[in-house]
């Protein structure tokens, strides 16, 4: 063990060389137990035992103070009298960062990297190069280094970094822009993509005020029996799930139509916003319908919605094809009579014959898995019906501050309290590992996914599996089997009289078995991101620690676009950005889903945080706002102006802070990531204070010109 006092010397190459030895990993960024990072003069390490990281800061060799600090944001929290640093026993696996959610993770990552596409609103789209060092006019400093088409390069100076976004499209790669003056391409381009952002403005203003005028049903204030469902929620609401809890018993309150979209990730609590409203209604004597995607995932919520509101009276079906005919038809009958309170369903609901006596609330769950079509009938089945639509496709803050005011959004970002980072673990498949990680399920009586793709050999690993965890008891799922059969397997799980599910995709949407907390996905470099994200956000519903195993075959060569896909997987969950992960192949299919699929082809030529930028600005045309001019910075020349190499060494650290300081609103904004970086990387070095001098300058509010009053041909200064 080594005790640390502060005040006291030591030598500090030899302790680091004496951390590193009792098993603590050299990383950038301290996140986990067992890691430690080195910055000049200040260690940070996360010692084994200790529920925060700690802060050792030396002044030559005398260990100037010792503080505890946030994974989430760096930054110190409290002083220490002394730590004790146990040796470090890491794991036999590689276990990788898990997606933890947390939104104040986000502005520890630049939102572009070396090696993105990014756009230049005044030059097009380029390859970010990263930074480069040059000498401008006698003067040395940083500059972005953009590629474009051919071997034409621009250099832009840290001050015009707001006119830079990240280009992203889901998987789609851009053509890079060509520079040549008669190029008149880009500026044509982008003029469509304003033109095409004004036409949706200009139409979602006119589905906003249309939607107000229009005459609703207004359902009454919360009952006695209301409360009473919302006290049996076995947990505490997040922050995000209350104001979204309470923005939609308003919206059911009032005289207009509710339209409202709750879109949050995997397990952040949307069905109980579903669940709580349905009820409201169904208790004033309305009907509901909820529509879900697969028959598993309405059977899922069927028995949720069965279990809460057991004892209160109400009707609830399930229409879909686990049923026979004769029960569909008797429950369409009901529904037709009134006799039927909640109705939840798959696509069958959406057919010809089927009718309401008076529905209140429609519930769309998973929006994005049905058609034009089907929304198309949703539409005229929902005239003057409150409409819930929940989405499991992250909207990024750009394009929800661009809806906000024209389409009612709840944003659930805040994770539940007791939910814990998934750890993911990426390897080479081999029968031992496979065999370790269900060993390891079953020993603490939980249960395990297998997820394999391919119908056609699954039997191949029904009986691997038999042969390596001969004890537990095997389920298989698909999509092709008798319905019958696939609910018994099913129900067999949540029961726990299985004990591994082995699988296709079939549960990539709709399974939440709380018991449930490893999941290992064969193949996975088959898998696009996004689908992996929502995979892994099977486990992990719980407060037990989950594990996601994500194998890929072994002795063969991955394709360099699967490898890329794996290594940025693995970049991204080292750092905790696992929402911003999802958004990565999720934005473009975001945005046709809220905005239409006809928009989807502005986003991909100009990006989705330009064109979310070019939409903010219509909507607050189109609401009648002074949009205020875009601000750059000039930075002086007669000095240098920028973060040095040698006191932040991390590149991509420094991209993160050069673009947080271009985003600052005021000079106390600038004063807080002042006291960040010395907190973080010691004392700032000359070029820092003076970027950080020149940014809080120009800032500050100009002194007011004395006005000049004239009264009787005297002057007198105001």
């Amino acid at each position: 063990m080594i005790r640390l006092e502060p005040q006291q010397e030591y030598e500090f190459s030899a302790l680091v060389a004496d951390l590193a030895a009792a098993g603590y990993r050299r990383v950038e960024l301290v996140v986990d137990r067992g890691e430690l990072a080195v910055r000049g003069g200040i260690v940070d390490i996360f010692p084994q035992g200790h529920t925060t990281p700690i802060r050792l800061e030396f002044l030559d060799k005398t260990l100037e103070s010792i503080r505890s600090f946030s994974i989430f944001d760096q930054c110190s929290l409290s002083r220490l009298k002394f730590v004790e640093i146990k040796p470090h026993n890491p794991a036999p696996e590689t276990l990788v960062r898990g997606a933890d959610f947390q939104e104040t993770e986000d502005y520890l990552l630049p939102d572009f990297q070396p090696g993105d596409y990014i756009v230049h609103e005044n030059y097009g789209i380029a390859l970010f190069c990263g930074l480069t060092y040059l000498q401008e006019e006698s003067v040395s400093g940083e500059y972005y280094e953009l590629q474009f088409a051919g071997t034409e390069k621009v250099y832009v100076p840290l001050g015009q970094s707001r006119l830079m976004h990240r280009y992203s499209a889901g998987d789609i790669k851009p053509e890079l822009t060509k520079l040549s003056a008669q190029n008149k391409v880009w500026e044509k381009t982008k003029q469509k993509a304003k033109a095409a952002a004004r036409d949706i403005a200009l139409e979602l203003f006119s589905l906003y005020r249309l939607r107000k005028l229009t005459k609703g049903w207004a359902c009454p204030e919360d009952t006695e029996k209301q409360l009473q469902v919302e006290t049996d929620f076995p947990y505490e609401e997040t922050p995000d799930q209350a104001r979204a809890i309470a923005a939609v018993k308003q919206d059911m309150e009032a005289a207009a139509p509710m339209d409202r979209l709750i879109c949050g990730d995997v397990g952040f609590g949307k069905t109980e916003i579903a669940l709580r409203a349905a009820f409201k209604m169904a208790a004033a004597g309305r009907q509901v319908a909820m529509l879900a995607p697969t028959t598993i995932l309405a059977s899922q919520h069927y028995y949720n919605f069965s279990a809460r509101f057991r004892g209160q009276g109400l009707n609830i079906q399930m229409l879909s094809r686990f049923n026979t005919p004769a029960q569909n038809r008797k429950i369409i009958k009901n529904l037709k009579s009134g006799l039927v309170d909640i109705v939840i369903g798959t696509h069958r609901l959406l057919q010809k014959d089927i009718g309401f006596q008076n529905l209140g609330l429609l519930i769309v769950d998973e929006e994005q898995r049905f058609g034009v079509e089907h929304k198309e009938f949703i539409k005229k089945l929902a005239v003057n019906v409150d409409i819930l639509t929940l989405s499991a496709t992250p909207i990024p803050r750009t394009m929800y501050l661009s809806l906000s005011g024209m389409r009612d959004i709840s944003i659930l970002r805040t994770p539940p309290r007791r939910r814990r980072a998934i750890k993911t673990i990426l390897a080479e498949y081999a029968d031992a590992d496979l065999k370790l990680a269900i060993e390891q399920e079953l020993k603490r009586q939980g249960q395990v996914f297998i997820l394999n793709n391919d119908i056609k050999t699954l039997s191949y690993w029904q009986r691997k599996i038999k042969t390596l965890a001969p004890q537990a008891a095997l389920a298989v799922t698909h999509g092709k089997m008798p319905k019958y059969e696939l609910e018994k397997a099913v129900l067999q799980f949540i029961a726990r009289q299985k004990d591994i599910m082995l699988c296709t995709t079939i549960i990539e949407n709709g399974i939440d078995i709380p018991n449930a907390n490893t999941i290992i996905v064969l193949n996975s470099d088959h898998f696009g991101l996004a689908q992996l994200h929502q995979i892994r956000g099977r486990v992990g519903r719980g407060a037990a620690q989950a594990y996601a195993y994500l194998f890929y075959s072994g002795g063969k060569t991955l394709t360099a676009e699967a490898a890329a896909r794996l290594h940025s997987l693995k970049k991204f969950t080292m750092l905790g950005a696992g929402y911003r992960l999802a958004m990565k192949d999720l934005e473009i299919r975001g945005a046709g889903n809220i905005l239409g699929a006809k928009q989807s082809g502005f986003v991909q030529n100009v990006g989705f945080t330009l064109y979310s930028k070019m939409l903010e600005e219509s909507v607050r045309a189109a609401r009648g706002e002074t949009l205020p001019p875009e601000r750059t910075f000039a930075l002086p020349l007669g000095q240098e102006n920028f973060i040095p190499a040698d006191y932040m060494d991390e590149e991509i650290l420094r991209i993160s802070f050069y673009r947080r300081i271009m985003d600052c609103r005021s000079a106390q904004d600038v004063e807080n990531i002042a006291r960040e970086l010395k907190d973080r990387f010691g004392e700032l070095p000359a070029q820092s204070i003076n970027l950080l001098n020149s940014i809080r300058e120009q800032l500050q509010p100009k002194p007011r010109a004395p006005r000049t009053h004239y009264l009787k041909n005297r002057k007198f200064k105001l």
